[in-house]
Protein backbone atom coordinates (compact mmCIF):
# COMPACT_ATOMS: atom_id res chain seq x y z
CA UNK A 1 0.00 0.00 0.00
CA UNK A 2 0.71 3.68 -0.93
CA UNK A 3 0.29 6.85 0.96
CA UNK A 4 0.29 10.43 -0.81
CA UNK A 5 3.82 10.78 0.09
CA UNK A 6 5.74 7.33 -0.58
CA UNK A 7 4.11 7.10 -3.87
CA UNK A 8 6.02 9.66 -5.79
CA UNK A 9 2.65 10.77 -7.20
CA UNK A 10 2.14 14.63 -7.15
CA UNK A 11 -0.99 15.45 -5.02
CA UNK A 12 -3.52 16.88 -7.51
CA UNK A 13 -4.70 20.59 -6.34
CA UNK A 14 -2.23 20.60 -3.30
CA UNK A 15 -0.22 23.44 -5.11
CA UNK A 16 -3.43 25.39 -5.95
CA UNK A 17 -5.12 25.05 -2.73
CA UNK A 18 -1.72 26.04 -0.67
CA UNK A 19 -1.35 29.05 -3.09
CA UNK A 20 -5.05 30.10 -2.81
CA UNK A 21 -4.87 29.50 1.63
CA UNK A 22 -1.89 32.25 1.27
CA UNK A 23 -3.74 34.23 -0.55
CA UNK A 24 -6.68 34.36 1.34
CA UNK A 25 -4.81 34.55 4.54
CA UNK A 26 -4.94 38.41 4.74
CA UNK A 27 -9.06 38.66 4.21
CA UNK A 28 -9.54 36.07 6.61
CA UNK A 29 -7.45 38.57 8.89
CA UNK A 30 -9.65 41.58 7.89
CA UNK A 31 -12.61 39.77 8.14
CA UNK A 32 -12.49 38.28 11.76
CA UNK A 33 -14.18 40.88 12.92
CA UNK A 34 -17.36 41.42 10.74
CA UNK A 35 -17.11 37.22 11.23
CA UNK A 36 -17.67 38.05 14.90
CA UNK A 37 -20.86 39.57 14.49
CA UNK A 38 -22.33 37.18 12.03
CA UNK A 39 -25.51 35.38 13.74
CA UNK A 40 -25.54 32.12 15.10
CA UNK A 41 -25.92 29.31 12.52
CA UNK A 42 -25.31 31.92 9.90
CA UNK A 43 -22.72 29.62 8.65
CA UNK A 44 -23.50 27.32 5.35
CA UNK A 45 -21.97 23.88 4.91
CA UNK A 46 -20.79 22.89 1.82
CA UNK A 47 -21.93 19.73 1.63
CA UNK A 48 -22.77 16.70 4.20
CA UNK A 49 -21.07 16.39 7.61
CA UNK A 50 -20.41 14.44 10.34
CA UNK A 51 -22.04 15.91 13.67
CA UNK A 52 -21.43 13.30 16.56
CA UNK A 53 -22.60 9.74 15.04
CA UNK A 54 -24.91 11.99 13.21
CA UNK A 55 -24.16 12.10 9.58
CA UNK A 56 -25.69 15.86 8.42
CA UNK A 57 -27.08 17.65 4.91
CA UNK A 58 -25.96 20.39 4.04
CA UNK A 59 -28.75 22.41 5.60
CA UNK A 60 -27.36 20.82 8.91
CA UNK A 61 -30.20 18.66 8.94
CA UNK A 62 -30.24 14.95 10.15
CA UNK A 63 -30.23 12.63 7.77
CA UNK A 64 -30.78 8.68 8.21
CA UNK A 65 -29.97 6.75 4.96
CA UNK A 66 -32.95 4.03 3.93
CA UNK A 67 -31.92 2.53 0.54
CA UNK A 68 -30.52 -0.28 -1.98
CA UNK A 69 -27.75 -0.92 -3.95
CA UNK A 70 -27.86 -0.48 -7.98
CA UNK A 71 -25.44 -2.77 -9.37
CA UNK A 72 -25.00 -0.29 -12.26
CA UNK A 73 -21.35 -0.71 -13.55
CA UNK A 74 -22.78 -4.61 -14.75
CA UNK A 75 -26.04 -3.67 -16.03
CA UNK A 76 -25.52 -0.42 -17.86
CA UNK A 77 -28.60 -0.80 -19.70
CA UNK A 78 -30.91 -0.67 -16.33
CA UNK A 79 -30.54 3.21 -16.06
CA UNK A 80 -33.97 3.65 -15.35
CA UNK A 81 -33.39 1.52 -12.35
CA UNK A 82 -32.58 5.03 -10.30
CA UNK A 83 -35.85 6.28 -10.79
CA UNK A 84 -37.65 3.31 -10.32
CA UNK A 85 -36.05 2.91 -6.64
CA UNK A 86 -36.47 6.57 -5.74
CA UNK A 87 -39.79 5.80 -7.16
CA UNK A 88 -40.11 3.25 -4.57
CA UNK A 89 -39.32 5.76 -1.67
CA UNK A 90 -35.56 5.60 -1.23
CA UNK A 91 -33.81 8.37 -0.20
CA UNK A 92 -30.48 6.49 -0.50
CA UNK A 93 -29.34 4.87 -3.41
CA UNK A 94 -25.63 2.95 -3.05
CA UNK A 95 -24.06 3.12 -6.78
CA UNK A 96 -21.83 -0.20 -7.48
CA UNK A 97 -19.09 1.41 -10.06
CA UNK A 98 -16.44 -0.43 -11.52
CA UNK A 99 -12.31 0.68 -11.50
CA UNK A 100 -10.99 -1.19 -14.36
CA UNK A 101 -8.90 -3.82 -12.07
CA UNK A 102 -11.93 -6.65 -12.43
CA UNK A 103 -13.02 -7.69 -15.70
CA UNK A 104 -16.61 -6.23 -15.30
CA UNK A 105 -15.96 -3.11 -16.71
CA UNK A 106 -14.92 0.88 -16.15
CA UNK A 107 -16.78 3.57 -15.27
CA UNK A 108 -16.03 6.53 -17.13
CA UNK A 109 -15.84 9.64 -16.02
CA UNK A 110 -18.85 10.80 -18.21
CA UNK A 111 -21.22 7.94 -16.79
CA UNK A 112 -20.15 9.42 -13.65
CA UNK A 113 -21.64 12.48 -14.08
CA UNK A 114 -24.33 11.16 -15.60
CA UNK A 115 -25.17 8.98 -13.15
CA UNK A 116 -24.85 11.81 -10.67
CA UNK A 117 -27.28 14.12 -12.14
CA UNK A 118 -30.07 11.51 -12.48
CA UNK A 119 -29.26 10.54 -8.47
CA UNK A 120 -30.29 14.47 -8.27
CA UNK A 121 -33.06 14.66 -10.68
CA UNK A 122 -34.56 11.62 -8.88
CA UNK A 123 -34.23 13.27 -5.52
CA UNK A 124 -32.11 10.76 -4.40
CA UNK A 125 -28.41 10.32 -2.26
CA UNK A 126 -25.63 8.90 -4.15
CA UNK A 127 -23.52 7.28 -2.43
CA UNK A 128 -20.67 5.66 -5.13
CA UNK A 129 -18.69 3.15 -4.25
CA UNK A 130 -15.90 1.22 -5.58
CA UNK A 131 -16.55 -2.54 -6.17
CA UNK A 132 -13.16 -3.33 -7.77
CA UNK A 133 -11.59 -3.75 -3.92
CA UNK A 134 -13.78 -6.16 -3.14
CA UNK A 135 -12.18 -9.04 -0.96
CA UNK A 136 -8.57 -7.49 -1.44
CA UNK A 137 -5.66 -10.27 0.07
CA UNK A 138 -8.13 -12.86 -0.52
CA UNK A 139 -9.85 -12.67 -3.85
CA UNK A 140 -7.48 -13.37 -7.04
CA UNK A 141 -7.61 -9.51 -8.90
CA UNK A 142 -8.81 -7.59 -6.38
CA UNK A 143 -7.87 -4.15 -6.17
CA UNK A 144 -6.28 -1.84 -3.34
CA UNK A 145 -7.86 0.91 -1.61
CA UNK A 146 -4.43 3.04 -2.73
CA UNK A 147 -5.64 1.82 -6.76
CA UNK A 148 -9.60 3.17 -5.40
CA UNK A 149 -8.09 6.49 -4.80
CA UNK A 150 -6.29 6.18 -8.16
CA UNK A 151 -9.91 6.30 -9.45
CA UNK A 152 -11.45 8.75 -7.43
CA UNK A 153 -8.90 11.05 -8.41
CA UNK A 154 -9.96 10.67 -12.03
CA UNK A 155 -13.39 11.70 -10.78
CA UNK A 156 -12.02 14.77 -9.29
CA UNK A 157 -13.92 16.98 -11.66
CA UNK A 158 -16.68 15.11 -11.86
CA UNK A 159 -17.36 15.10 -8.26
CA UNK A 160 -16.21 18.66 -7.08
CA UNK A 161 -19.18 20.77 -5.99
CA UNK A 162 -21.46 17.77 -5.55
CA UNK A 163 -20.67 17.57 -1.81
CA UNK A 164 -24.50 18.09 -0.89
CA UNK A 165 -25.62 14.99 -3.13
CA UNK A 166 -23.04 12.95 -3.29
CA UNK A 167 -21.09 10.68 -0.66
CA UNK A 168 -17.62 8.28 -1.87
CA UNK A 169 -17.90 4.93 -0.17
CA UNK A 170 -13.68 4.65 -0.70
CA UNK A 171 -13.81 0.44 -1.52
CA UNK A 172 -16.56 -1.64 -1.37
CA UNK A 173 -15.57 -4.60 1.13
CA UNK A 174 -11.75 -3.72 0.79
CA UNK A 175 -9.79 -6.69 2.69
CA UNK A 176 -10.92 -10.17 2.72
CA UNK A 177 -10.16 -12.71 5.78
CA UNK A 178 -6.48 -12.62 5.19
CA UNK A 179 -3.89 -10.54 6.85
CA UNK A 180 -6.66 -8.01 7.69
CA UNK A 181 -4.65 -5.94 10.32
CA UNK A 182 -3.38 -4.45 7.05
CA UNK A 183 -6.87 -2.88 6.44
CA UNK A 184 -6.22 -0.20 9.22
CA UNK A 185 -3.12 1.50 7.85
CA UNK A 186 -4.65 1.18 4.29
CA UNK A 187 -7.68 2.94 4.99
CA UNK A 188 -5.72 5.64 7.03
CA UNK A 189 -3.54 6.25 3.81
CA UNK A 190 -6.91 6.57 1.48
CA UNK A 191 -8.75 8.28 3.51
CA UNK A 192 -5.61 10.71 3.63
CA UNK A 193 -4.80 10.83 0.07
CA UNK A 194 -8.41 11.60 -0.72
CA UNK A 195 -8.24 14.75 1.16
CA UNK A 196 -4.75 15.58 -0.16
CA UNK A 197 -6.47 15.90 -3.67
CA UNK A 198 -8.65 17.62 -2.28
CA UNK A 199 -12.36 15.69 -1.92
CA UNK A 200 -14.19 17.41 0.90
CA UNK A 201 -17.36 14.88 0.65
CA UNK A 202 -18.13 12.52 3.67
CA UNK A 203 -15.99 9.39 2.96
CA UNK A 204 -17.39 6.34 3.81
CA UNK A 205 -14.98 3.34 4.96
CA UNK A 206 -16.46 -0.05 4.50
CA UNK A 207 -14.76 -2.94 7.20
CA UNK A 208 -12.81 -5.58 6.98
CA UNK A 209 -13.75 -9.51 6.36
CA UNK A 210 -15.84 -8.96 3.56
CA UNK A 211 -17.26 -5.83 5.52
CA UNK A 212 -18.45 -7.62 8.18
CA UNK A 213 -15.56 -7.52 10.75
CA UNK A 214 -15.86 -10.42 12.46
CA UNK A 215 -12.63 -10.00 13.90
CA UNK A 216 -13.42 -6.24 14.86
CA UNK A 217 -10.45 -5.19 13.46
CA UNK A 218 -12.84 -1.71 12.52
CA UNK A 219 -14.50 -1.55 15.83
CA UNK A 220 -11.27 -1.44 17.28
CA UNK A 221 -9.14 0.69 15.38
CA UNK A 222 -12.44 3.21 14.44
CA UNK A 223 -10.87 5.88 16.85
CA UNK A 224 -7.31 6.08 14.55
CA UNK A 225 -8.77 5.76 10.96
CA UNK A 226 -11.32 8.75 12.26
CA UNK A 227 -8.68 10.85 13.34
CA UNK A 228 -6.81 10.35 10.28
CA UNK A 229 -9.14 12.58 8.39
CA UNK A 230 -8.52 16.38 8.67
CA UNK A 231 -12.05 17.30 8.12
CA UNK A 232 -13.49 14.80 10.47
CA UNK A 233 -15.99 14.17 7.67
CA UNK A 234 -15.67 9.54 7.62
CA UNK A 235 -18.61 7.36 8.02
CA UNK A 236 -17.97 3.77 8.80
CA UNK A 237 -19.99 1.10 7.30
CA UNK A 238 -20.73 -2.39 8.42
CA UNK A 239 -21.73 -5.12 6.17
CA UNK A 240 -24.38 -7.72 7.74
CA UNK A 241 -24.55 -11.03 6.57
CA UNK A 242 -24.24 -15.02 7.64
CA UNK A 243 -21.79 -13.83 10.50
CA UNK A 244 -24.80 -11.99 12.08
CA UNK A 245 -27.13 -14.62 11.64
CA UNK A 246 -28.01 -14.66 15.61
CA UNK A 247 -30.42 -11.38 16.14
CA UNK A 248 -28.29 -10.76 19.27
CA UNK A 249 -24.97 -10.48 17.49
CA UNK A 250 -26.48 -7.20 15.46
CA UNK A 251 -27.33 -5.67 18.80
CA UNK A 252 -23.91 -6.43 20.28
CA UNK A 253 -22.13 -4.68 17.41
CA UNK A 254 -24.33 -1.96 17.31
CA UNK A 255 -24.03 -1.57 21.05
CA UNK A 256 -20.13 -1.52 21.04
CA UNK A 257 -19.81 0.91 18.23
CA UNK A 258 -22.42 3.37 19.92
CA UNK A 259 -20.01 3.36 22.55
CA UNK A 260 -17.12 4.55 20.62
CA UNK A 261 -19.39 7.87 19.61
CA UNK A 262 -18.65 7.60 16.41
CA UNK A 263 -20.79 7.64 12.90
CA UNK A 264 -22.02 4.50 11.37
CA UNK A 265 -24.15 2.83 8.68
CA UNK A 266 -24.86 -0.55 7.85
CA UNK A 267 -23.51 -0.15 4.21
CA UNK A 268 -25.04 -3.81 3.23
CA UNK A 269 -27.52 -6.57 4.75
CA UNK A 270 -29.48 -9.20 3.28
CA UNK A 271 -32.61 -11.46 4.70
CA UNK A 272 -30.56 -14.60 3.64
CA UNK A 273 -27.25 -15.76 2.80
CA UNK A 274 -25.80 -18.34 0.89
CA UNK A 275 -29.07 -20.42 2.37
CA UNK A 276 -28.65 -19.13 5.94
CA UNK A 277 -31.13 -16.82 7.26
CA UNK A 278 -30.20 -12.76 8.44
CA UNK A 279 -32.41 -11.02 11.07
CA UNK A 280 -32.91 -8.68 8.65
CA UNK A 281 -35.74 -7.52 11.06
CA UNK A 282 -33.69 -6.85 13.65
CA UNK A 283 -31.11 -4.72 11.51
CA UNK A 284 -34.13 -2.55 10.68
CA UNK A 285 -35.68 -2.44 13.86
CA UNK A 286 -32.04 -1.32 15.87
CA UNK A 287 -31.55 0.68 13.14
CA UNK A 288 -34.41 2.56 13.77
CA UNK A 289 -34.42 2.60 16.99
CA UNK A 290 -30.96 4.42 16.99
CA UNK A 291 -31.30 6.63 14.17
CA UNK A 292 -28.90 4.32 11.72
CA UNK A 293 -28.92 4.70 8.28
CA UNK A 294 -29.29 1.26 6.08
CA UNK A 295 -28.72 0.45 2.70
CA UNK A 296 -29.97 -3.05 1.29
CA UNK A 297 -28.15 -5.52 -1.41
CA UNK A 298 -29.45 -5.10 -3.85
CA UNK A 299 -32.20 -4.11 -6.18
CA UNK A 300 -31.45 -6.51 -9.05
CA UNK A 301 -29.16 -8.99 -10.71
CA UNK A 302 -27.29 -11.33 -8.55
CA UNK A 303 -26.53 -14.25 -10.19
CA UNK A 304 -27.98 -16.39 -7.95
CA UNK A 305 -31.19 -14.16 -7.76
CA UNK A 306 -30.71 -14.90 -3.88
CA UNK A 307 -31.12 -11.33 -2.65
CA UNK A 308 -32.68 -9.67 -5.83
CA UNK A 309 -35.26 -7.17 -4.49
CA UNK A 310 -37.22 -7.16 -7.83
CA UNK A 311 -36.67 -9.82 -10.43
CA UNK A 312 -35.22 -9.10 -14.04
CA UNK A 313 -35.07 -5.32 -12.91
CA UNK A 314 -38.47 -4.75 -12.99
CA UNK A 315 -40.43 -2.76 -10.12
CA UNK A 316 -43.83 -5.12 -11.22
CA UNK A 317 -41.68 -8.32 -10.00
CA UNK A 318 -40.96 -7.89 -6.26
CA UNK A 319 -40.35 -10.43 -4.32
CA UNK A 320 -40.33 -11.60 -0.67
CA UNK A 321 -36.81 -9.64 0.32
CA UNK A 322 -38.06 -6.87 -1.64
CA UNK A 323 -41.43 -6.60 0.12
CA UNK A 324 -39.19 -6.48 3.73
CA UNK A 325 -36.83 -4.05 2.39
CA UNK A 326 -39.71 -1.47 0.55
CA UNK A 327 -42.80 -1.98 2.50
CA UNK A 328 -42.11 -3.78 5.93
CA UNK A 329 -42.76 -2.26 9.73
CA UNK A 330 -39.14 -0.37 9.80
CA UNK A 331 -38.78 -0.60 6.04
CA UNK A 332 -38.35 2.21 3.39
CA UNK A 333 -41.69 3.04 2.53
CA UNK A 334 -42.64 3.67 6.20
CA UNK A 335 -39.33 5.38 7.59
CA UNK A 336 -37.14 7.05 4.49
CA UNK A 337 -37.28 11.07 4.51
CA UNK A 338 -36.25 12.80 1.69
CA UNK A 339 -32.87 14.84 2.02
CA UNK A 340 -33.54 18.53 2.82
CA UNK A 341 -31.36 19.78 0.11
CA UNK A 342 -33.96 18.83 -1.96
CA UNK A 343 -35.92 21.43 -1.45
CA UNK A 344 -39.46 22.20 -2.69
CA UNK A 345 -38.97 21.02 -6.46
CA UNK A 346 -36.53 18.67 -7.95
CA UNK A 347 -33.55 19.60 -10.47
CA UNK A 348 -34.45 18.89 -13.86
CA UNK A 349 -33.35 15.26 -14.71
CA UNK A 350 -31.32 15.03 -18.22
CA UNK A 351 -32.44 11.46 -18.87
CA UNK A 352 -36.33 11.52 -17.69
CA UNK A 353 -38.19 7.87 -17.35
CA UNK A 354 -41.18 7.86 -19.25
CA UNK A 355 -44.04 8.65 -17.14
CA UNK A 356 -47.03 9.18 -19.47
CA UNK A 357 -49.86 6.45 -18.74
CA UNK A 358 -50.93 4.82 -22.02
CA UNK A 359 -54.51 5.25 -22.49
CA UNK A 360 -54.93 1.70 -23.84
CA UNK A 361 -53.32 0.20 -20.45
CA UNK A 362 -55.81 -2.22 -18.81
CA UNK A 363 -55.25 -1.78 -15.28
CA UNK A 364 -55.82 2.22 -14.92
CA UNK A 365 -59.17 3.70 -14.98
CA UNK A 366 -59.65 7.41 -16.12
CA UNK A 367 -60.15 9.63 -13.34
CA UNK A 368 -62.38 12.61 -12.78
CA UNK A 369 -62.78 15.98 -15.18
CA UNK A 370 -61.73 19.10 -14.68
CA UNK A 371 -58.82 21.22 -14.11
CA UNK A 372 -56.94 17.72 -13.91
CA UNK A 373 -57.51 13.80 -13.79
CA UNK A 374 -55.62 11.29 -11.95
CA UNK A 375 -55.49 7.30 -12.75
CA UNK A 376 -54.35 4.18 -10.35
CA UNK A 377 -52.13 1.84 -11.59
CA UNK A 378 -52.21 -1.69 -10.28
CA UNK A 379 -47.63 -2.23 -10.71
CA UNK A 380 -47.37 -5.68 -8.53
CA UNK A 381 -49.80 -7.88 -6.94
CA UNK A 382 -48.42 -10.84 -5.00
CA UNK A 383 -51.94 -11.95 -3.44
CA UNK A 384 -51.57 -10.62 0.37
CA UNK A 385 -50.69 -7.52 -0.70
CA UNK A 386 -50.29 -5.08 -3.96
CA UNK A 387 -48.48 -2.17 -4.89
CA UNK A 388 -50.70 0.59 -7.01
CA UNK A 389 -48.98 4.02 -8.99
CA UNK A 390 -50.64 7.31 -9.07
CA UNK A 391 -50.75 9.29 -12.38
CA UNK A 392 -51.89 12.96 -12.68
CA UNK A 393 -52.15 15.23 -15.76
CA UNK A 394 -52.70 18.47 -16.15
CA UNK A 395 -55.53 18.85 -18.22
CA UNK A 396 -56.87 22.51 -18.41
CA UNK A 397 -53.86 24.39 -17.60
CA UNK A 398 -50.53 24.53 -15.82
CA UNK A 399 -50.84 22.71 -12.18
CA UNK A 400 -49.04 24.10 -8.92
CA UNK A 401 -50.46 21.25 -6.72
CA UNK A 402 -53.31 18.97 -6.77
CA UNK A 403 -55.50 16.81 -4.22
CA UNK A 404 -56.88 13.21 -5.63
CA UNK A 405 -59.93 11.64 -3.79
CA UNK A 406 -61.09 8.26 -4.04
CA UNK A 407 -63.55 5.29 -2.48
CA UNK A 408 -62.36 1.87 -2.36
CA UNK A 409 -65.08 -1.35 -3.93
CA UNK A 410 -63.76 -3.51 -1.52
CA UNK A 411 -62.02 -2.53 1.78
CA UNK A 412 -58.75 -2.12 0.47
CA UNK A 413 -56.63 -0.08 3.07
CA UNK A 414 -53.37 1.58 2.33
CA UNK A 415 -50.20 0.25 4.60
CA UNK A 416 -47.59 2.61 3.79
CA UNK A 417 -47.01 5.41 0.65
CA UNK A 418 -44.60 7.79 -0.23
CA UNK A 419 -44.37 10.92 -1.97
CA UNK A 420 -47.75 12.36 -0.95
CA UNK A 421 -49.95 13.49 1.98
CA UNK A 422 -52.26 10.87 2.34
CA UNK A 423 -55.56 10.13 4.52
CA UNK A 424 -57.59 6.89 4.67
CA UNK A 425 -60.94 7.00 6.89
CA UNK A 426 -62.77 3.92 6.04
CA UNK A 427 -63.07 3.65 2.05
CA UNK A 428 -62.93 7.24 1.54
CA UNK A 429 -59.01 8.34 0.63
CA UNK A 430 -57.79 11.28 0.50
CA UNK A 431 -54.13 12.66 -0.80
CA UNK A 432 -52.26 15.28 -1.72
CA UNK A 433 -49.19 16.82 -3.18
CA UNK A 434 -45.98 17.36 -0.94
CA UNK A 435 -44.45 20.39 -2.91
CA UNK A 436 -41.63 19.53 -5.29
CA UNK A 437 -44.19 17.00 -7.21
CA UNK A 438 -47.57 19.58 -7.60
CA UNK A 439 -45.97 20.91 -10.40
CA UNK A 440 -47.57 19.38 -13.80
CA UNK A 441 -47.22 21.53 -17.47
CA UNK A 442 -50.36 21.96 -19.06
CA UNK A 443 -51.39 19.12 -21.29
CA UNK A 444 -48.52 16.64 -19.49
CA UNK A 445 -48.51 14.18 -16.81
CA UNK A 446 -46.71 12.67 -13.93
CA UNK A 447 -46.31 9.59 -11.86
CA UNK A 448 -46.20 11.28 -8.87
CA UNK A 449 -46.42 8.90 -5.78
CA UNK A 450 -46.75 5.11 -4.69
CA UNK A 451 -48.42 3.18 -2.09
CA UNK A 452 -48.97 -0.18 -0.66
CA UNK A 453 -52.22 -1.45 0.10
CA UNK A 454 -54.26 -4.89 1.10
CA UNK A 455 -57.53 -6.72 0.22
CA UNK A 456 -57.11 -7.06 -3.51
CA UNK A 457 -55.68 -5.28 -6.35
CA UNK A 458 -58.25 -2.50 -7.19
CA UNK A 459 -58.12 0.94 -9.82
CA UNK A 460 -60.99 2.91 -8.54
CA UNK A 461 -62.15 6.49 -10.47
CA UNK A 462 -60.10 9.38 -8.85
CA UNK A 463 -61.34 12.76 -8.74
CA UNK A 464 -58.38 15.70 -9.05
CA UNK A 465 -58.83 19.05 -8.10
CA UNK A 466 -56.61 21.55 -8.85
CA UNK A 467 -54.97 22.88 -5.52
Amino acid sequence: MHNSTSSGRPARHRSARNWLLAAASALIVALAGLWQLAPAGAQQQGGFQIDGTQLVDANGEPFVMRGTSHPEVWFQQEFESIAEISDLGANTIRVVLGSGERDWGVTTPDRLRTIVDECKAQQVICVLEVHDTTGYGEQEGAASLDQAVDFWEGMYDVLDGEEAYTLINIGNEPWGNEDTAGWTQATVDAIERMRDIGFEHTLVVDAPNWGQDWEQIMLDDAEQVFAADQDANTLFSIHMYAVYSDPQTVVDYLDAFEAKGLPLIIGEYGDVFQGESVPWDTVQAEAQERGIGWIAWSYSGNSDGELDQVLDFDPGQMTTWGERVFDSRYGIGNTAERASVFGDQPPETTTPPDETTSPDDPTTTPGGEGDCSAEIDVVNDWGSGWQGDVTVAADQGDLSGWTLTWTWPGGQSISSHWNADLNQSGSQVTAGDVGWNGSIADGESRRVFGFIADNGAASPEVTCSAA
